[in-house]
């Protein structure tokens, strides 16, 4: 993640694995930043150190990481908040990999707000809520029907931020450019700056 030092970076991965333990890549200096992808399934919630290799088996996912939108968009996007500017930028990185582009979603946004809230009220960071429940749970909670995958960050002060950390990262790289997936709801609160993707298809 170019100018962006990590203290944790989890890459979710389409399919199961058990969860190794959580350490940074020696390459990234110790800070609050984190960033965390949920499998592009609906299944319990892996998670994989980015310093292991993870390739995903999706034959829609793009592997180029084009660069975060340009300035112009982004600066738009932004001006309509934090949620809006990341849908913009989402859709900009699938567009230059040739992906349609994601609709934004009432009820995928409610699934990622209040686990943004969730995370930020209690102070924790992951896919699984204090209560037990999984992404693809509270998606369908939240009245979607079809659970795509889960990004989470932590610690980024902005949609230009987040992106750039997702798209450095193979696992939230392929949600994001997953051409499968056909909606999104953005997540975020400022009390800790926790940000949530919800894909859905």
């Amino acid at each position: 993640m170019a100018g962006l030092t990590v203290g944790a970076v989890l890459a979710g991965i389409l399919i199961t694995l058990a969860e190794p333990p959580r350490t940074p890549p020696a390459a990234f200096t110790a800070d609050p930043t984190q960033v965390n992808a949920a499998p592009t399934q609906d299944v319990p919630t892996p998670s994989l150190s980015i310093s292991e290799k993870a390739t995903p088996t999706s034959t829609t996912t793009r592997k180029t990481a084009p660069p975060v939108a340009p300035a112009a968009a982004a600066a738009a996007a932004a001006a309509a908040g934090p949620a809006a500017a990341v849908l913009a930028s989402t859709n900009s990185q699938r567009a230059a990999a040739g992906c349609p582009p994601v609709r934004g979603d009432a009820q995928l946004a409610r699934a990622a707000q209040g686990h943004a809230a969730d995370m930020a009220a209690k102070g924790y960071f992951s896919h699984t809520s204090r209560d037990g429940r999984t992404f693809s749970q509270r998606v369908l909670a939240a009245g979607y029907p079809r659970p795509g995958g889960e990004n989470i960050a932590q610690g980024q002060s902005s949609a230009a931020e987040v992106l750039q950390a997702w798209m450095t990262s193979s696992g939230h790289r392929a949600n994001i450019l997953n051409c499968s997936f056909t909606a999104l709801g953005v997540g975020y609160d400022s009390n800790g700056d926790y940000w949530v993707q919800n894909f859905g298809r």
